[in-house]
């Protein structure tokens, strides 16, 4: 009894997290045939499932579209896809492309080759959007994916950038969507567990231990685990930007900054009563206050 109620909460919060995403960045209009890519993974699994149960809700019209691209993996399970797929009765269609052999090929032993394997699917979806007359892409990047990339560019590329909700395709054709933006990776971990699906692993990507973007995850964790709700505050972060208080010079004219001798929103009165509780082993400055200079 208690474990049915635990799944019925989970599923009620990401049907829940998932509607405001879809909400609150307009990703979903009517007439809209969104292409929903499915790796073979727990995450595009558990977004297309999530995305079924609120298109028999919605009060608009919109079609769903489940793409996966078989590029040719040794030992890779065809069949698996298209008959969970087939079973669900919905729209499918496989793109079958060797781009396995093409990375493996270019990317010496021991290399990272999620960028070029990333660009090469990139351009076959666009070019499978096309053909089905899709103007959505469903991509099944969750919370946890968007910080690890907010870390991975702040750490090794020198920018605040993260993975946008909602942005047009390279070539302005179509929308990227990610309707997982508010979901936590390990509800989609429980999820895929309760529904069972039958997950492929990745022999390219997820099968290399180098990866940065496994060092961020694991840093995340450890801080999560640490620090009980850290994970929720910096992604609130992302959404609570203050371009006046950084030192971007092209999101605010610091240059031509005058004094107005009037109060402004903006002023350094932004810094007061901000409290920052630190936690152990920081616990000296337990308390301290950040105040006006």
């Amino acid at each position: 009894m208690k474990i049915e109620l635990e799944t019925h909460k989970l599923e009620k919060r990401l049907c829940r997290q998932v509607g405001q995403a879809i909400t609150e960045f307009n990703m979903i209009q009517a007439g809209d045939r969104v292409m929903v890519c499915m790796s073979g993974g727990k995450d595009s699994y558990g977004m297309l499932d999530i995305l079924l149960k609120m298109k028999a809700r919605a009060p608009v019209d919109f079609e769903l579209i489940a793409v996966n691209l078989d590029q040719k993996q040794p030992g890779f399970p065809a069949e698996i896809l298209p008959n969970y797929l087939r079973n669900l009765g919905l729209p499918f269609h496989i793109e079958t492309q060797d781009t396995y052999s093409i990375v493996k090929d270019k990317i010496p032993e021991g290399k990272t080759m999620c960028s070029l394997c990333s660009r090469l699917r990139r351009g076959i979806l666009y070019k499978v959007a096309r053909q089905l007359r899709c103007n959505k892409l469903a991509l099944g990047h969750h919370r946890d994916d968007m910080l690890q990339t907010f870390f991975l560019n702040m750490f090794f590329g020198g920018k605040l950038k993260g993975m946008p909700p909602k942005l047009l395709s390279d070539n302005g054709e179509f929308m990227v969507i990610r309707p997982l933006a508010h979901v936590a990776e390990t509800d989609l971990t429980r999820w895929a567990e309760h529904r069972q699906f039958p997950l492929i692993p990745c022999t390219l990507c997820g099968s290399q231990e180098n990866l940065q973007r496994k060092h961020i995850g694991n840093m995340l964790r450890e801080w999560q685990k640490n620090y009980p709700g850290r994970i929720e505050n910096m992604f609130a972060a992302l959404q609570n930007v203050v371009p006046s208080h950084l030192m971007d010079t092209q999101l605010h004219d610091f240059k031509n900054l005058t004094i107005t001798g009037q109060p402004s929103p903006d002023g350094d009165t932004a810094f007061d009563d901000e409290t920052f509780e630190v936690a152990s082993p920081f616990s000296a400055l337990q308390g301290v206050q950040v105040v006006q200079l």
